[in-house]
């Protein structure tokens, strides 16, 4: 079975980027809150059983960024998690009366070391998640948003586009096969101080892992607190295409890797240095306009891994009953002259060079695991091609097709 890829980015064919003339005041608000588990729970690296926690660095959060034009409000959230499912998402927007519940894009930073927010199956009858820590952090990410909402002031924008220099990712299958740009969203405020700063970048946050036995949001927390410490506000890391294998760069330079802080450190700095660097001389935006819009959208499951998997977990919001389909959102943001589109997984990176291709903004950003995350994203050329794609086949829902029917 395939799914085609048309429908995958057809929602960014009918919404064209229109011109900044919007007359009502653009507003920006942001908010976190820590989530890092007290005591610490076992930590999630992907399908299959958690690993335990004796230890943690940094911290694990939750971020809101809330946009407004005078018309419409929009919210991006990033967390700390490998994924947030729908069925947690449903229960956030649930508590935010402010924002249109398909206007809220939450999104997952896939650090492998925080817990399982799905409820994988240990293989002894049970699963590392912890009903009430979800619950907990349904409640912190409602208060974020909620609390972005009440800090919304008068702001401008500033989006830029660049390549990311220095060693941060590689596709640890396919070296050179990766996107190396680096797209960053800034909101100012009327003194032109920095309100905020998203990154948007395609890396595998698993620098440390699950086996170590580490809490931690990985690449992401120094990156957070290194923009903090050069001026850029609060900063929010969305991921982007980053499937099969993007990841971050930790090979020492006689082999093997480091899988320490002091790595997270390094490749999260540096990452930041980078997108302030690219975004710091991108003109501002005085009064961009926001279009956002969100479909639904049904994919096809045809893995008997992804099958199993689906039936196993505690609640899946969307499935049918058959378990063959999966039903999902996919959200299309236009914000001033960039264009926003959501993938509900890990898309590889041809996909995500081909979606960009595709999208109609002078800057195309991808939001990858955002309102779910199905496993890996990928067309019929490489699903099961070769050895190293064994795991990414049998844990993608089905391969793709870019022709259209």
């Amino acid at each position: 079975m395939k799914w085609n890829l048309i429908r995958l980015f057809c929602i960014a064919l009918f919404a064209t980027i229109t011109p900044e003339s919007f007359a009502a005041g653009f507003r920006a608000g942001v908010a976190v809150r820590i989530v890092t588990p007290d005591p610490l729970l076992p930590l999630s690296g992907g399908v299959g059983p958690s690993e335990p926690a004796t230890s943690k660095l940094g911290e694990l959060t939750v971020r809101a960024l809330v946009l407004e034009d005078g018309t419409h409000r929009v919210a991006i959230v990033g967390a700390d998690f490998l994924g947030f499912p729908a069925v947690l998402g449903d229960k956030v927007r649930a508590g935010v009366p402010t924002i249109s519940p398909e206007n809220i894009l939450i999104g997952a930073t896939h650090t492998h070391s925080g817990p399982d927010c799905y409820g994988f199956p240990d293989g002894k009858g049970g699963t590392g998640a912890d009903s009430k820590y979800l619950e907990s952090v349904c409640v912190r990410m409602t208060e974020a948003i909620n609390d972005a909402v009440a800090k919304l002031q008068p702001a401008k924008l500033k989006i830029a586009t660049g390549e990311a220099r220095g060693r941060i990712a590689y596709n640890y299958y396919a070296e050179q096969l990766y996107d190396p740009r680096c797209h960053v969203i800034q909101a100012l405020d009327d003194s032109g101080q920095t309100i905020a700063t998203l990154v948007n970048y395609a890396i595998h946050p698993e620098v440390i892992g699950n086996g170590r036995g580490v809490c931690s949001p990985d690449l992401a927390g120094p990156l957070y607190e290194r923009i903090t410490e050069k001026g850029g506000g609060t900063a929010l890391f969305m991921n982007s295409a980053q499937g099969g294998m993007v990841t971050a760069d930790n090979r020492r330079p006689g082999g093997g890797e480091a899988n320490d802080w002091a790595e997270c450190q390094r490749i999260g700095r540096l990452l930041a240095d980078e997108a302030l660097r690219i975004v710091a001389d991108a003109p501002v935006q005085i009064a961009p306009k926001i279009y956002s819009t969100a479909r639904s959208l049904v994919l096809p499951v045809d893995s008997p891994l992804m099958r199993q998997l689906l039936k196993a977990l505690p609640s899946v919001p969307g499935v049918s009953a058959s378990g063959d389909t999966v039903t999902t959102q996919l959200n299309l943001l236009n914000l001033g002259n960039a264009q926003i589109l959501t993938i509900p997984g890990e898309a590889l990176p041809n996909i995500g060079y081909y979606l960009k291709r595709k999208m109609r903004g002078e800057h195309n950003l991808l939001f990858g695991l955002t309102n779910d995350a199905f496993g890996y994203i990928l067309t019929q050329e490489d699903y099961d091609s070769y050895k190293r794609y064994e795991y990414i086949t049998r844990t993608s829902l089905a391969w793709i097709s870019t022709e259209k029917n």
